[in-house]
C-alpha cells in the first residue's frame, strides 16, 4: 500500500461529496465505511480506499489486541483462465510455481525484462486453470493483457467482480468461527476456500496485509457488499471488532512492502533480500529471467535495511523520501518511516548503498524536523518469524 500524502487524501466535507471525481471508483463497501466513521480516503488502483477512522495509533492497538475490518476492495483481481493459464502465470513471475496446488496462495513478484518489480501481489489458484492475481497498486491487468498478445498462449484475462475485505487481528479467528462454524479453523496459512455466508458467494483465504492472524474475504457479488460488511461487524461486536484501515505502523513493524514506496519498477528482488521469490535456474521461462541471472552474478549496489531513528516520536508516516547520509555523503533514502508505540521507537525501511547496510552502521537521516541519528537493525522489527500470522 502506498503512503498517504496530502495530495492523494481527501477529507470528508459532506457525506455525499468526496473530491476525486467520477473517474475514481467506489467499492461495494464505500457507504458502509462512511456510516462506520471513515473520514478520509486515498486512491489505490483507481479506487477509493479508507485511510482514516480516527486515531491511527488506536487503529493499531485495535488490530493487535482485538480485530479490525478493512475495505481493501482496491486490491483488484486479475483473473487468468484458459488451457494455458498456469504456463502464462509462470511467465509473469520469477517465483517457481511448479508445485503450487489448487487452493493455495503465494506471495509473488511480477518483473519486467530488466528484473524491475511491477507489482508484489498475492496469487490465488482457484482451479487447475483458474488464477487470481490480487494486486498491489499498479496496472497489471494492462500488463498481462499486453504480454498475452504475443505469448502464443491460450488464456483469457479480465477483471472479475471481486472485492476483498480484510478481517485482521488476534480475535479474527473467533469472529470467523461465529460466521462460518468450527470448520474454518482448519484453513491453513496461505490457503483458500470457497464459501457462502447467507447466500453471499465468497472466496476466503488465510492472508492479509498486517502480519497478524487474519483472513481475506473476496466478495464475488458487488451488489451485496453493504450486507456483507454489516454481517461481519455484527458477528464481531462481542469480540471488540472495529472498522479500520491497513496500519502503516504494523506493516512497517512486519517489514512488509508498500509498492511505490519501498519498491518500484527500478527495484529488483535482490536489493530487497527477496531471493527466495526468484528462481532464475528453473526450466520454465519468465519475463526478466536473463536480467535476474545477471544481477545475481554481479551483485547489487544497494540494499534494503531496517533503521531505528533517534528522534522525537514521528507524528505520522513519512510523506516524502528522506535522504540518508554517512559523514556528509548521501548514501540512500528512507522509504517508509513511522513511530511504533509498542516498540517505543521510530522505525523505518530504507534503501542504502551496500557498504552501509551492515547491522549496527550509524547513519544520519534528514527528517522533517531536521537531521537525526539512525542505526541499521534487523527487519522485521517485530515477530520476525511471523509466528503470529501463521498461528491458528
Amino acid at each position: 500500500m502506498t503512503n498517504v500524502t496530502p495530495s492523494n487524501v481527501v477529507k470528508m466535507e459532506k457525506k455525499s461529496d468526496f473530491g476525486f471525481g467520477t473517474q475514481i471508483r467506489k467499492s461495494p463497501y464505500f457507504d458502509a465505511t462512511v456510516r462506520w466513521g471513515a473520514t478520509a480516503f486515498s486512491v489505490y488502483n483507481h479506487m477509493y480506499i479508507p485511510r482514516d477512522f480516527g486515531d491511527p495509533e488506536q487503529n493499531f492497538w485495535n488490530l493487535v489486541n482485538d480485530a479490525i475490518l478493512c475495505d481493501v476492495a482496491a486490491e483488484r483481481q486479475v483473473e487468468i483462465t484458459g488451457p494455458d493459464a498456469a504456463q502464462f502465470v509462470q511467465l509473469l513471475t520469477p517465483r517457481d510455481l511448479s508445485e503450487m496446488a489448487v487452493g493455495q496462495c503465494k506471495y509473488i513478484l511480477i518483473t519486467n525484462a530488466d528484473g524491475g518489480i511491477l507489482n508484489d501481489p498475492i496469487l490465488l489458484r482457484l482451479a487447475e486453470n483458474h488464477f487470481w492475481i490480487s494486486l498491489a497498486d499498479s496496472d497489471i491487468l494492462l500488463w498481462a493483457q499486453g504480454v498475452a498478445i504475443h505469448s502464443g498462449l491460450e488464456v483469457t484475462i479480465r477483471e472479475p467482480d471481486v472485492s476483498p475485505l480484510q478481517l485482521q487481528g488476534p480475535k479474527s479467528g473467533e469472529i470467523m468461527k461465529t460466521l462460518f462454524g468450527e470448520g474454518i479453523m482448519d484453513l491453513r496459512y496461505y490457503w483458500l476456500r470457497e464459501l457462502e455466508l447467507d447466500g453471499i458467494p465468497l472466496i476466503v483465504s488465510r492472508t492479509g496485509w498486517s502480519s497478524e492472524l487474519g483472513y481475506e474475504l473476496y466478495l464475488q457479488d458487488g451488489s451485496r457488499g453493504d450486507e456483507l460488511w454489516e454481517r461481519i461487524m455484527a458477528a464481531g461486536q462481542p469480540f471488540g471488532l472495529q472498522p479500520g484501515h491497513t496500519s502503516s505502523i504494523r506493516r512497517i513493524e512486519g517489514g512488509m512492502l508498500s509498492y511505490h514506496a519501498d519498491a518500484d519498477i527500478g527495484t529488483n528482488p535482490y536489493e530487497l533480500g527477496m531471493e527466495r521469490l526468484v528462481n532464475p535456474d528453473m526450466e520454465a521461462d519468465f519475463i526478466g529471467k536473463a536480467a535476474l541471472q545477471r544481477i545475481r552474478e554481479n551483485g547489487v549496489s544497494r540494499q534494503q535495511v531496517g533503521l531505528v531513528i533517534d528522534a522525537a516520536p514521528l507524528k505520522g508516516p513519512n510523506t516524502s523520501f528522506w535522504s540518508i547520509s554517512h559523514h556528509g555523503e548521501v548514501v540512500g533514502k528512507v522509504t517508509s518511516a513511522v513511530y511504533s508505540p509498542r516498540l517505543e521507537q521510530n522505525i523505518a525501511l530504507a534503501m542504502v548503498a551496500v557498504e552501509h547496510a551492515r547491522l549496527g552502521t550509524e547513519l544520519e537521516v534528514q527528517t522533517l524536523s531536521g537531521p537525526a541519528k539512525a542505526r541499521v537493525v534487523e527487519k522485521p522489527f517485530f515477530d520476525p518469524k511471523k509466528k503470529i500470522a501463521v498461528s491458528a
